[in-house]
């Protein structure tokens, strides 16, 4: 038999064996510690209802320790957990077997467990696997070829596409010399990893959320990974979504880094790192950001993600990328010096935060059309050219226009996090006489949506510790209901204070109805304001228009079972949803302030909201503590500055503000 080559390992092997004794020694030794955690546990002998995609890296894991240090235990074992996956007659079982997720997985696993390890194999077993990936590898080939047009063989954007071809290339490279067709798999890959580089959005961002990001990017650098390795050809060069995406991921971790900001279809609050792919973001693109999270992962992260994270496999079985992907070469530096928010414009999302300190106050705000701009735009494209359904957002909620607040080490404005059937009123949203977004209330709520649905970011600014930012979302809602604005202002002092103003107009009158999440209930304590409590810290609500609103807080129940894959698997929570509704007019402005305190903070505030002296324009005034800001939004996003009647700290289209300690006593303002 052929012996295949060791894919990733040659040329690599003499200096990773002495590398393990130094600069590799972490990483050697979390893989020997993963190997050792499989012998403790009894892989099924025949295909359980659930996934099986942990068998992929297992194999991967063992094959690599057996290869490093010839230990004929690794391999006994390794042989173990190859038995099961070669023996089941399909690889998935609840959902699409053979087609999608686990056999993308299982042949790139077990195709480098077979380029590693497969000639130390008996003959029988090892003539077993490489049949079996060759069945599998057809059958997923074949799928992709009879789909194209269709679900992931040209889903551009999604994680399915880049699993599975991922794993059929693996398959393809390693096995060419015994199976030529397998030359065919990778061929085709490589064509869609070509677009798929192409479509990507410049800045980095993922229309899935943090926690799809996690699962599916990863496997675009697994992809180049093997085609570098099999034909050398750097792709990593090229990618300028691979080279802006670990800032995605960095402003989009909560203030302790430990938790994430939830947008998109999101399984909990702490499923979102990967040591090992900022290992690779790190060596590929020398960020020394990278380097020092996927350190801080693995020495205060690591277990807690291992235990509490909703995403399987999930970090532990991630072992030998993090050994193959680290560069010790690329040094370390904390986010400490990085600017204090960013704007992402595909995905229409602003960022920031009071600091990088882990109590500070971070606000996420986002607004664009299904999959981002690029995907939106490039998928209509091809539907009109082609005829293809190339835009799965399935994972990208009905959320234009809302946003995520957390602060002294709590979520105080929530989103939803995962579910099935999607609707803006799991949002921090404007309901239009009760109704969201048109087509909400199913899975995937972009799907085939006529391309005039598109929301968008106007402006935004980030600087001096404010965040300011306008949003428009009145083409994402029924045309029946003749909705003609739907802005909202958005503003974060550098104290954390958020500023938020509303505009909406519709042809007829409607009953305009603003939403705000919370995980507990907000409770009225009177002159329009409400207090919810988080923790360690709570979120105090000040409604200063309009003053004649019907207001309830309700609950509301959010349920998804996140994988199709276990059909048993269901995610079930209740948040608690402030409404206040006004109308039916044809134009409404809610004028609100968000507040983050600690959970003891009790001290008052004065607030106050005005007319600006230019024409539509608002000027609100926040003072607590021996601290005031004061913010002026111009609605038609002139010069704001006339507005604040002062030099403002910073201004922008639309957006003037300043912030001074409390005036002395018979002191105007500054001027």
């Amino acid at each position: 038999m052929t012996v295949p080559r060791p894919l990733l390992l040659a040329g690599r092997l003499d200096q990773l064996r002495s590398d393990v004794h130094t600069t590799h020694r972490r990483q050697f030794r979390r893989l020997l510690d993963e190997c050792e955690r499989y012998r403790g546990e009894v892989p099924p002998a025949e295909h359980p209802q659930a996934s099986i995609t942990y068998f992929g890296p297992t194999a991967a894991n063992l094959a690599l320790a057996y290869r490093l240090t010839g230990q004929t235990h690794y391999l006994a074992e390794l042989r173990r957990w190859l038995a099961p996956p070669v023996s089941f007659p399909h690889w998935g079982k609840a959902h699409m077997p053979d087609h999608d997720l686990d056999a993308g997985w299982l042949c790139h696993g077990l195709s480098l467990a077979y380029a590693w390890a497969g000639d130390s194999l008996p003959d029988d077993e090892r003539a077993a696997l490489r049949d079996k990936l060759i069945l599998q590898g057809t059958r997923l080939y074949d799928f992709a070829v009879a789909s194209e047009g269709d679900w992931w063989s040209s889903s551009y954007w999604q994680n399915h596409n880049w699993i599975c071809y991922a794993g059929l290339a693996t398959a393809g490279y390693v096995l060419v010399d015994e199976h030529p067709p397998g030359r065919e798999w990778t061929e085709r890959a490589k064509r869609n990893f070509a677009t798929v580089l192409e479509l990507l959005p410049e800045d980095g961002s993922n229309c899935e959320g943090v926690v799809y990001w996690r699962y599916g990017v990863p496997w675009i650098a697994s992809y180049l990974d093997v085609l570098r390795a099999a034909e050398g050809l750097d792709w990593f060069a090229d990618s300028p979504y691979l080279r802006e995406t670990f800032w995605y991921r960095l402003y989009q971790a909560a203030p302790d880094l430990e938790r994430i900001v939830d947008h998109g279809d999101c399984h909990d609050r702490r499923s979102g790192h990967s040591a090992a792919f900022y290992y690779k973001l790190a060596a590929e693109y020398r960020i020394p950001q990278a380097q020092w999270l996927a350190n801080r992962v693995l020495d205060d992260f690591f277990w807690r993600e291992a235990y509490e994270s909703g995403v399987k496999p999930g970090v532990r079985p991630e072992a030998y990328q993090e050994l193959l992907w680290y560069d010790p070469e690329v040094p370390e530096q904390d986010p400490g010096s990085l600017p204090l928010g960013r704007v992402f414009g595909d995905l229409g999302l602003v960022v920031g935060r009071t600091s990088w300190s882990p109590d500070a106050c971070l606000v996420s705000f986002k607004a664009s059309p299904g999959g981002g701009h690029k995907a939106w735009e490039a998928s209509h494209r091809m539907a009109v050219e082609q005829g293809w359904t190339t835009l799965n957002a399935g994972h990208h909620h009905p959320d234009a226009g809302s946003f995520v607040l957390l602060g002294h080490g709590a979520y105080l404005a929530v989103d939803e996090g995962y579910s099935n059937r999607k609707l803006t009123a799991h949002h921090s949203s404007v309901l239009v006489d009760g109704k969201g977004f048109v087509n909400e209330d199913r899975y995937h709520v972009y799907k085939g949506l006529p391309h005039r649905h598109t929301a968008r970011i106007r402006t935004a600014t980030v600087g001096d510790g404010w965040v300011h930012a306008v949003s428009e979302t009145a083409a994402m809602y029924e045309p029946e209901l003749g909705v003609r604005q739907v802005d909202r202002h958005l503003v974060m002092s550098p104290r954390g204070t958020l500023v938020i103003v509303d505009e909406s107009a519709a042809e007829v009158p409607r009953a305009w109805t603003w939403l705000l999440q919370t995980d507990n209930p907000a409770e009225p304590v009177g002159d329009g304001q409400w207090i919810a409590a988080a923790g360690s810290g709570r979120l105090r609500v000040t409604a200063l228009e309009p003053g004649d609103t019907d207001d309830e807080v309700v609950a509301t129940p959010i349920a998804a079972n996140p994988t199709s894959s276990t059909p048993s698997l269901s995610l079930e929570k209740v948040q608690h949803t402030l409404r206040r509704t006004t109308g039916p007019w044809e134009r409404a402005r809610f004028v609100t302030v968000l507040e983050p305190l600690a959970w003891d903070d009790d001290a008052p505030s004065v607030i106050s909201v005005r007319e600006g002296d230019g024409a539509r324009s608002v000027v609100v005034d926040v003072e607590r503590d021996g601290d005031r800001e004061i913010v002026a939004v111009q609605l038609d996003g002139k010069d704001a500055t006339d507005a604040l009647g002062a030099e403002p700290d910073i201004a922008a289209d639309g957006f003037a503000a300043y912030s001074v300690a409390a005036y002395p006593a018979g002191n105007g303002p500054r001027s």
